[in-house]
């Protein structure tokens, strides 16, 4: 049986966090090793870090949250399609590859080349321009994952990029760790954090060759 492929990034302190928003931090509250009964942790951050999926409330004015999101979403069929372009994923470079109405796809960009993880922040990831964004949106297409933090740029396009996609209907998935990943079809399962009311959540991402 083919095997899973994890495509999420682990949650650590120190990690990228967008400018801004609050470090991921993870605190031991309990311990073993002093005598208490249990291990206990707390965790501190915001709900768009490392690997994560934004919602239309995000930048939608009365958009759904994250709990709305239909689990068809982000389980079937999806395809990673390699981006070469080192700064944008331009429509020109993916228009050829046809994306059809309810696809899931994950652009693989060279974000994937570099463990960015593992870095401070990176202002210039590639990202998809808000030219982009319009053109997938009419494709019909029903999931956008990207393999950095944001769909959209860090100091262009990132509301006009989120608004467009969201705004359509799409879902996205932020975050993803696809460096051990080739171009092409998978069957694939992410699944956010149940937040009631959020605009986002944390997600666990993984991929199946079929």
């Amino acid at each position: 049986m083919t095997e899973w492929i994890d495509i999420s990034v682990p949650l650590y302190n120190g990690m990228p966090s967008w400018p801004g928003d609050e470090p991921f931090q993870h605190d031991r509250m309990m311990h073993l090793e002093r005598g208490d009964v249990c291990n206990l942790s707390k965790l501190a951050s915001t709900v768009h870090i490392g690997t994560h999926m934004d919602a239309p409330l995000h930048f939608v004015h009365g958009g759904g949250g994250i709990d709305t999101m239909p689990i068809d979403a982000v389980i079937g069929p999806a395809r990673v399609i390699r981006v070469y372009d080192p700064v944008a994923i331009r429509v020109e470079e993916i228009e050829p590859y046809g994306i059809r109405p309810g696809e899931r796809i994950l652009f693989r960009t060279p974000n994937s080349g570099r463990p960015w993880y593992s870095e401070a922040f990176l202002k210039n990831f590639v990202y998809i321009p808000k030219e982009t964004a319009r053109y997938l949106a009419s494709t019909g297409m029903r999931t956008v994952g990207v393999d950095y933090l944001s769909v959209g740029g860090f100091e262009v396009d990132s509301a006009e990029t989120h608004e467009a996609l969201l705004g359509a209907g799409i879902w996205i998935i932020e975050g993803l760790h696809l460096g051990a990943v080739d171009p092409g079809d998978y069957e694939m399962v992410c699944l956010p954090l149940k937040i009631a009311g959020g605009e986002g959540a944390p997600a666990r991402a993984v991929l199946r060759k079929v």
